[in-house]
């Protein structure tokens, strides 16, 4: 959902806001038009210092983090202070949702049971380096700078580290 709200609002920046600067240089008569999707907000939520992402990495190298230490940690700093994140609804859909997000498609309840275990699952070895040389032009640039998963980096007889990346840093990175 994070990506799809940076790639919204590639799209309305680009669709909306440029196009009628557009139309100005070129003279043409145009009012400007406020389109109100400015998606913003919810961007930073994610993103910025003590975002959901910055925390979720911060938890997730804690050792002694939880699921409930999470959620207390991402109400803290974010609600009644970040107008896209919300308590869920009474009797939504899902009854064990901790938290909301107001997206751009619409408000999203959250479930963060065993996100903190999910982001510290490694990837295989065995699969990176399938990936990494791979026919398909495009996997071995996606994989080849995760640090650690290189046969030809490790030296006999030592076991291969994973560079302490969790999932969403990598996938922050790659985004």
């Amino acid at each position: 959902n994070f990506c799809n709200e940076k790639l919204q609002q590639f799209f309305n920046h680009h669709m909306f806001v440029l196009e009628q600067e557009e139309y100005m240089k070129e003279g043409i008569d145009w009012a400007m038009v406020d389109f109100g999707m400015d998606l913003q907000n919810c961007i930073d939520m994610f993103e910025r210092p003590m975002g959901v992402l910055s925390i979720l990495e911060e938890e997730s190298l804690f050792p002694k983090a939880t699921d409930k230490t999470f959620e207390e940690k991402l109400k803290a700093n974010h609600l009644g202070k970040s107008p896209t994140f919300q308590k869920p609804k009474p009797g939504g859909p899902d009854k064990d949702a901790h938290f909301a997000v107001v997206h751009y498609a619409g408000t999203v309840n959250y479930n963060l049971t065993s996100w903190l275990e999910k982001n510290k699952d490694p990837l295989n070895d065995s699969v990176v380096e399938i990936m990494k040389t791979s026919s398909n032009a495009t996997l071995p640039i996606v994989f080849k700078d995760l640090a650690g998963h290189s046969q030809e980096e490790s030296e006999p007889g030592k076991k291969k580290k994973g560079g302490g990346k969790t999932v969403s840093s990598f996938y922050k990175e790659q985004l």
